[in-house]
């Protein structure tokens, strides 16, 4: 009876349960699998435990620092205001932005812009810079913070390499000849020049700068004395102040103003070498007309 009962119509029913079986997972399996396999998606296999948010957290943040250290070091950095020199452009406590990239393919200052340049040295010789801690020495590496102990300044374009820049006291700076009209960006009150300077002629591979706060700004004019004649060297220039980013209620671009776009500025450089060509090739008629005409002299 025994044998009878397990070699009954139950015995088909089981081989065709254990086909099934094969059809749905692919293999030999026993019917546990298949069911463990029903509950995984049907692969089979065990679901790969995830790795621990702690084991990962340290290799995220390391991430984080070398792509802030090389944003840092080729594409933008942080700098902090320091003084009223570029109000209201900038005020003190402002946070810029300072596009480093464009220099790196050979892109040189162009009049107007508000660039961030190294101490060409003896300019900020009384200055205090604070002294950081060492927290804020590191974010300020990796460029999280603004430069901490770095001696530099800001100030705007006015002239670049062979431009020639000039001022009367109570007058308007002088470019290559055109006056510039610069009540776009000077703080309300303040002058161009109060003192007289110029006419300055710019060295090529230079630049020279002022401050929009023209009566507090120790900028090219005051450093006349020193190597370079008060200008900086374009290589000193660490990049462009683009836009200010603190605080959030001061958000703003920082453009170049129009009136650096007058063509005029660029036909006054490029008369300049055309007029030295036209003397020199006017030199030796003058000379073959003096000659001549004390030829005459000498025999009347």
């Amino acid at each position: 009876m025994a044998v009878g009962a397990r070699s009954g119509h139950d015995e088909p029913e089981e081989r065709a349960g254990e086909a099934r079986a094969d059809d749905v997972a692919g293999g030999n399996v026993t019917g546990d699998e298949v069911s463990h396999d029903d509950e995984t998606g049907g692969t089979g296999t065990a679901p790969r435990r995830q790795r621990s948010f702690w084991k990962e957290l340290p290799l995220l943040i390391g991430i984080a620092l070398v792509l802030a250290l090389l944003i840092k070091t080729f594409l933008v950095q942080a700098f902090s205001i320091p003084s009223e020199s570029m109000m209201n452009t900038l005020k003190k406590g402002d946070r810029v932005l300072v596009d480093k990239l464009t220099p790196w393919f050979g892109s040189e200052p162009e009049r107007g812009e508000v660039v961030v340049f190294h101490d060409p040295g003896g300019w900020l010789e009384t200055a205090v810079t604070p002294k950081p801690n060492v927290v804020q020495k590191f974010l300020s590496f990796i460029g999280l913070m603004p430069s901490a102990e770095e001696k530099d300044l800001i100030k705007r374009v006015i002239a670049v390499g062979g431009d020639t820049v000039s001022c009367k006291e109570g007058g308007k700076v002088v470019l290559n000849g055109v006056p510039l009209d610069e009540t776009s960006y000077l703080y309300p009150g303040s002058v161009p020049c109060q003192d007289s300077f110029g006419p300055i002629k710019v060295p090529e591979g230079r630049i020279w700068v002022m401050g929009d706060n023209r009566q507090n700004s120790l900028d090219s004019r005051f450093h006349q004395e020193l190597p370079g004649g008060g200008t900086v060297a374009n290589d000193l220039v660490v990049g462009r102040a683009v836009v200010v980013a603190w605080p959030v209620t001061r958000w703003a671009t920082l453009p170049v103003p129009g009136i650096f776009d007058d063509p005029a500025l660029n036909k006054a450089v490029a008369a300049a070498p055309l007029g030295a060509a036209s003397v020199a090739g006017a030199l030796p008629l003058v000379l073959w007309r003096r000659k001549k005409q004390l030829a005459r002299h000498t025999a009347g």
